[in-house]
């Protein structure tokens, strides 16, 4: 499920800080959650005032909050590449910029976009710092693979739990008419090694785990916002 926790003006903050990097001609990769939100409505309010720029949603949600914000969008196929995009994260290790993603279920669409920008900044607050990586690994599956995705899961040492919804009966069902497994490992003390093994699984659509892939992190708190970047 989706982690909460972080005050309402760190997220907001975080946001603002990588909405402020965007500029005129940009093409966007717009994230989804609390988060990410907060910079999509700054991006917005900077469209109200003449900024030219197209935004590429990554979920059902933040294809909303951007038309409601007056964002031209356009599809990720329809767009030769994607300079900037921006996103939140359930957890994550500063250091490195490793991250799990996916509490709203829409990681795999997020890394597709993750994967055809220059850039990617990660906006979070300090509740989402962690030293190593131990928060569940959501796994969007093909329906009919969930008994072989689990057992392979447990072979690689998780446990995974089909994530059920919560306001009807049934599973979570993504955007891409898929189901999600979470999966726990504990501490995760070699993520890339991890991403490749789920990545084999036969029937997983996409994990949380995005490996090496941040350019930028911002950390809003309170007070402010710090900012970390990473050679890629």
């Amino acid at each position: 499920m989706k982690t909460t926790g972080g005050s309402s003006s760190a997220k907001r903050r975080a946001g603002e800080a990588a909405a402020d990097r965007v500029s005129e001609g940009m093409v966007v990769g717009l994230g989804t959650g609390s988060t990410a939100a907060h910079a999509i409505r700054a991006l917005g309010a900077a469209v109200d005032d003449g900024l030219d720029i197209v935004g590429v949603p990554t979920s059902f949600a933040s294809r909303e909050l951007a038309i409601e914000q007056g964002i031209p969008l356009a599809d990720l196929d329809e767009v030769d590449r994607i300079d900037l995009a921006i996103d939140g994260a359930d957890q994550i290790v500063l250091e490195t910029g490793d991250c799990i993603k996916g509490g709203g279920a829409a990681h795999a669409r997020e890394k597709l976009v993750a994967a055809a920008a220059d850039e990617l900044h990660l906006v979070v607050d300090p509740t989402k710092l962690a030293d190593r990586l131990d928060h569940t690994v959501a796994v969007e599956i093909l329906p009919a693979g969930r008994t072989g995705v689990e057992r392979a899961v447990e072979a690689l040492g998780g446990e995974p739990s089909l994530r059920r919804a919560a306001n009807k009966d049934g599973p979570v069902v993504t955007d891409n008419g898929n189901l999600v497994v979470d999966c726990e490992f504990g501490v995760i003390d070699d993520p890339e090694a991890l991403a490749a093994s789920l990545s084999a699984i036969p029937g997983v659509v996409e994990h949380g785990l995005f490996v090496g892939r941040a350019s930028t992190v911002y950390v809003g708190s309170d007070e402010g916002v710090s900012v970390t970047e990473y050679e890629r």
